[in-house]
């Protein structure tokens, strides 16, 4: 019982004296009496968190009650021009010497490893560079296949130190910011015929290797990653060069990453923050299913404390207005009036294929646009059994502007019907979205490729690219 007693009042004496929140004491020469700042990164932005004056003796400290996420973090000089960098993570309570005459050779740090460690691997970076500049330049001067051959294994030779030399480091130094910063920044290393591959089974076989150890050692549930410009690169790298241009494999390698992320609040916003701005306007066709994923999985029935209300907002308005026509599903019917007042059904139309046309008569661009679509139906697709469903969507013209230019231009093989703002308001009024929204409208104007099935194929292309589409499918592409 005794034992029991002694070891419970050394747990709260050593509870007793652990720091809480952070402090981080700056001396910034030579700037006096203004503020400086301290920011981090977060992907591509650098936001900042906090602010301190400077007194007469260029001191300024950092200091809140809470501990900040670790990461690579920025003090920023008082102007705002500039920064330099510094490590946070578990001693949150250091002290900083700073002085813009001698900041090249970097800052001094008093009571924090990470940032001794930081410093001593700069300074030994910076050293072998200079190796490395010199050795390039000794290549670019040389005449001989000797000297070419030489100055050459003189630089794999000092490459191939550097990652030795990171390698002990990380070994070294387990589970510190620096070691998940040189892994982040890791490449897996191919040898043999994987690096120089001969036959297309070789480059599958490298190609394979080298995404199945991409992340080796990258944990996306630690926050530290969020806070530094690493991991921002890597994942973009990742679904440039790795990722087969697909939804199904963009959502799986997106869930992939989310899913051990959602232990960390940071690494979770900045993976999300991340994906619904790359995807909330599309640059292919069919990402409309990845956003759409996006929404359903991470936002239709969840909350998160830094997204406001403005925000969800964008996301949830994003989301139903692609829900409508993603690729591959069925396009909403439109029933709308024609020249004659008749109602007009998309779908009671059995062509093959059908263009969806949204315009404008007021537009300037689906004046040019317009003719031109119809030069290339008449000379090439409706002969394929093609038709054109054009839907006018009333703006500032009038149903006598669609009428004049459609009779002008002589466009009167297609379907026309007329999307005037009542009809538009009787749909809402309804409770019922606009053809507009469902079909995601947002200019002039609009073109979508239909199956017989009234299946979407295409969608949001010129008529140049909707020609180059349909011909490879007539041809079973």
């Amino acid at each position: 019982m005794k034992r029991i007693l002694l070891s419970l009042g050394l747990l709260l004496t050593i509870t007793g004296f652990a720091q809480s929140g952070y402090e981080i004491k700056v001396t910034f020469k030579p700037f006096k009496k203004q503020y400086i700042y301290l920011g981090h990164y977060f992907g591509k932005t650098y936001p900042i968190i906090d602010s301190a004056m400077l007194n007469d003796k260029s001191e300024a400290v950092f200091k809140g009650d809470k501990k900040l996420q670790g990461g690579i973090y920025l003090v920023g000089y008082p102007n705002k021009a500039g920064f330099f960098e510094i490590l946070v993570d578990k001693q949150q309570h250091f002290s900083v010497f700073a002085d813009t005459a001698t900041l090249r050779k970097g800052a001094q740090f008093l009571n924090s490893s990470d940032n001794t460690l930081f410093t001593n691997y700069q300074q030994h970076m910076a050293d072998k560079g200079k190796n490395i500049s010199a050795a390039q330049q000794e290549l670019k001067k040389a005449t001989s296949k000797e000297d070419s051959a030489k100055w050459t294994e003189k630089l794999e030779k000092l490459d191939k130190g550097i990652t030795e030399y990171r390698g002990e480091l990380i070994k070294k130094n387990p589970g510190t910011i620096l070691s998940v910063l040189l892994i982040t920044m890791k490449e897996p290393q191919l040898t043999g015929r994987l690096k120089d591959p001969k036959t297309k089974a070789d480059s599958l076989e490298a190609y394979n290797f080298y995404k199945e150890h991409y992340w080796d050692g990258v944990n996306f549930w630690d926050g530290r990653l969020a806070y530094t410009p690493f991991i921002d690169d890597k994942i973009d790298k990742y679904f440039a060069q790795l990722v087969v241009p697909h939804p199904d494999s963009v959502i799986k390698e997106m869930d992939r990453m989310l899913g051990p992320a959602g232990i960390n609040e940071e690494m979770q916003r900045y993976l999300l923050v991340k994906f619904v701005n790359r995807y909330l306007v599309q640059k292919y066709m069919w990402e409309d299913a990845v956003f759409v994923h996006l929404f359903e999985k991470y936002f239709a029935q969840k909350e998160y404390p830094w997204l406001n209300a403005q925000g969800r907002k964008l996301i949830t308005d994003r989301a139903y207005s692609l829900m409508a026509n993603i690729m591959g599903t069925s396009a909403a019917d439109i029933e709308l009036p024609d020249m004659n007042g008749q109602i007009k059904s998309l779908y009671s139309d059995t062509a093959y294929y059908t263009i969806v046309a949204f315009w404008d008569a007021t537009c300037g661009h689906c004046k040019e646009v317009l003719p031109k679509l119809d030069s290339f139906y008449r000379a090439k697709w409706k002969a394929a059994g093609l038709k054109i469903y054009a839907v006018a969507k009333e703006t500032d013209g009038s149903k006598k502007d669609w009428l004049t230019f459609i009779n002008e231009h002589k466009i009167t093989d297609w379907t026309h019907v007329y999307y005037s703002k009542a009809d538009d308001k009787a749909r809402i009024d309804a409770s019922m979205p606009g053809y507009s929204q469902l079909y995601d409208v947002q200019t002039f104007p609009t073109l979508y490729l239909l199956d017989k099935d009234k299946r979407i194929i295409a969608k949001k292309l010129t008529y140049q690219q909707l020609d180059e589409v349909l011909q490879l499918k007539m041809k079973g592409l």
